[in-house]
């Protein structure tokens, strides 16, 4: 079976209500998220998931708010020895403009994203405003996007899953690692969203939906799918993966 390592990467931020991740849950409380790409390598292959903000905030009360080093896409690839141009493949969890804003700098990829974000991005709702679709123009120009309409595997060990939770062409990532699949959540959400504390889960919820969704009951029944199937759960903004080299 072929397995792999993921890195975590810091390469951006956030800071809002935490009601932002978590529905219903956390009215007032400013909540600091980070915004990861995640690299995998393994078998040959250099991947991405996802890759962050062009121009991150980087300073010490941020920085000290995750409890973490952000970098800019150039030194974040660095640490582990790799450039943009090494890169392979881009599996896009969603193509809000945090999650692909350095695309165009990865010219030797090829990016696979869920037909749906594709039609998002060059024809939001008002709501979408988190939609820009200078940031996916030059790859597609390029030939580079691949879209994908139903679950595929991209490679011996990886899977792009359908999970139209906080977009509707969302897509988890499962990927085979020697303790089993991660899962890199194709919806923004933090490991409380499926861990809930106490009170919650005295309501009945097994799980708190993103705060972010399509459809708030649909989010729900696929945050437990996401749940039973992963091994290793990588909700898309837990600020503990700051602290985490390897996956």
């Amino acid at each position: 079976m072929s397995t792999y390592k993921i890195h975590p990467i810091v390469m951006g931020s956030k800071v809002f209500d935490k009601t932002m991740m978590t529905y219903q849950y956390g009215y007032g409380e400013m909540y600091t998220i980070p915004i990861y790409s995640w690299y995998i390598e393994g078998n040959g292959y250099k991947i991405l998931v996802d890759t962050g903000e062009m121009a991150p905030l980087r300073n010490q009360s941020r920085e000290a708010a995750l409890g973490g080093k952000i970098y800019t896409f150039e030194d974040g690839l660095l640490k582990w020895g790799v450039r943009p141009t090494d890169i392979q493949m881009i599996l896009h969890t969603h193509l809000h403009n945090d999650h692909c804003e350095n695309d165009d700098k990865c010219t030797n990829s090829t990016i696979y994203v869920h037909e749906k974000e594709m039609e998002r991005v060059h024809e939001p709702h008002p709501l979408d405003f988190r939609y820009n679709e200078d940031y996916i123009l030059d790859v597609e120009n390029n030939g580079q996007i691949k879209s994908l309409n139903k679950d595929t595997e991209i490679v011996p060990g990886i899977w792009m899953i359908h999970t139209p939770a906080h977009t509707q062409g969302g897509m988890s990532v499962v990927v085979d690692t020697e303790k089993g699949k991660a899962i890199i959540t194709g919806f923004c959400c933090i490991m409380e969203n499926f861990m809930p504390p106490p009170k919650i889960k005295g309501m009945g919820m097994e799980v708190i939906p993103p705060g972010t969704h399509v459809n708030v009951y649909e989010a729900y029944d696929i945050m437990l799918k996401i749940r039973d199937m992963a091994d290793v759960l990588l909700p898309f903004h837990e600020p503990n993966f700051v602290r985490v080299e390897t996956i």
